[in-house]
């Protein structure tokens, strides 16, 4: 199975060789078939703290880094 491969924006970078990503996440919904945004935080790990708040990064599945970390940044998204 692959891994699945996410974008989305830094919104924090406090915490040492971790950042918070907030991906955003597009459907229409099923009854009223509007599209509808939903978002989601995820904790990546970055160890070299090189992503500051704002950036839009890639985030890869790995395996659990920690209690909440179950994602790595793979590289920064260009656009």
């Amino acid at each position: 199975m692959p891994k699945r491969i996410l974008q989305g924006t830094v919104t924090s970078d406090k915490n040492d060789q971790t950042v918070t990503v907030l991906v955003e996440r597009r459907f229409t919904h099923p009854m009223m078939k509007k599209t509808v945004r939903s978002t989601k935080k995820y904790r990546a790990h970055d160890p070299e703290n090189r992503f500051k708040v704002g950036d839009v990064v890639r985030i890869s599945e790995c395996a659990p880094l920690s209690k909440t970390k179950r994602w790595e940044v793979v590289t920064e998204a260009s656009a």
